[in-house]
């Protein structure tokens, strides 16, 4: 087969499915991983992909966002989202006080919260409050306010709760994340409860799945400078990825499970 004609068949993969993978091509073609990659980058020159730390993404999938869905216990919890908190949960420490995300990642952390170690956590989402109800070994804390349909509590009376707490770690999420324009958020409430927890944490975790990445929403809530750590999927862009470490900054790509 001539390259023009792998080229031809790969870009089409990524059409049908919105994306491929390095190993993916190698064992399909049989090549090597270098030669993949170069494959992808060629591909992505001509405008027909985007690259990802283990293949390549349709460009119109980097624009695409997940639809929100607060109904937390029906909804469908995608790979990238599961190892995205599975790997979160685990840096909570023993004796920590941690602020949790009202976002679906912090209910899907839920399920992977230490059971064995004595710790703190401040929630603003009276779902994942409820849940926490079932843990010995958590001191929960939530914040008061006026509830929101999706659950969660961000208004003024819950920025001033919050705002009398220091945090050993805190966990965001939010709408988009660029390297240039930092974290943003859909409404002001949430952007200034958002930049409160921030101020007020020693260890800050941005946790933000690769559709989130590249996207600018409407309200900014900080600068990429202000988390410790970026914690995202193997879906996430060479390109974005190479601009978020030009801010200094750790990046966590999770591995996609076997």
């Amino acid at each position: 087969m001539f390259i023009e004609e792998r080229h031809q068949e790969i870009s089409e993969i990524i059409k049908e499915n919105g994306k491929i993978t390095v190993s993916e091509i190698t064992q399909k073609y049989g090549i090597s991983d270098e030669s993949a990659r170069r494959d992808l980058r060629l591909l992505e020159q001509k405008g027909l992909c985007k690259r990802t730390h283990g293949g390549a993404v349709s460009l119109q999938k980097i624009r695409i966002m997940p639809p929100v869905n607060r109904n937390f216990v029906d909804m469908e919890i995608h790979d990238n989202y599961r190892e995205i908190a599975r790997f979160a949960a685990g840096k909570i420490e023993k004796n920590d006080t941690v602020y949790l995300t009202s976002g679906s990642l912090g209910y899907i952390m839920l399920s992977y919260l230490p059971k064995d170690i004595p710790f703190t956590l401040v929630v603003n989402s009276v779902d994942i409050a409820k849940e926490l109800r079932a843990f010995d070994n958590i001191e929960v804390f939530v914040a008061g306010g006026r509830m929101r349909k999706s659950g969660s509590v961000v208004d003024s009376m819950a920025n001033e709760f919050i705002s009398r707490m220091h945090f050993d770690t805190c966990f965001i999420t939010g709408s988009g994340f660029t390297a240039e324009f930092g974290l943003s958020n859909g409404t002001d409430e949430t952007a200034a409860f958002q930049r409160t927890v921030i101020k007020n944490s020693r260890r800050k975790y941005l946790l933000m799945p690769s559709s989130k990445i590249g996207i600018a929403s409407f309200i900014k809530v900080c600068d990429t400078e202000e988390f410790d750590a970026v914690i995202t999927d193997w879906d996430c862009t060479e390109e974005q990825l190479t601009a978020i470490e030009s801010k200094k900054i750790e990046i966590v790509v999770v591995n996609k499970p076997k």
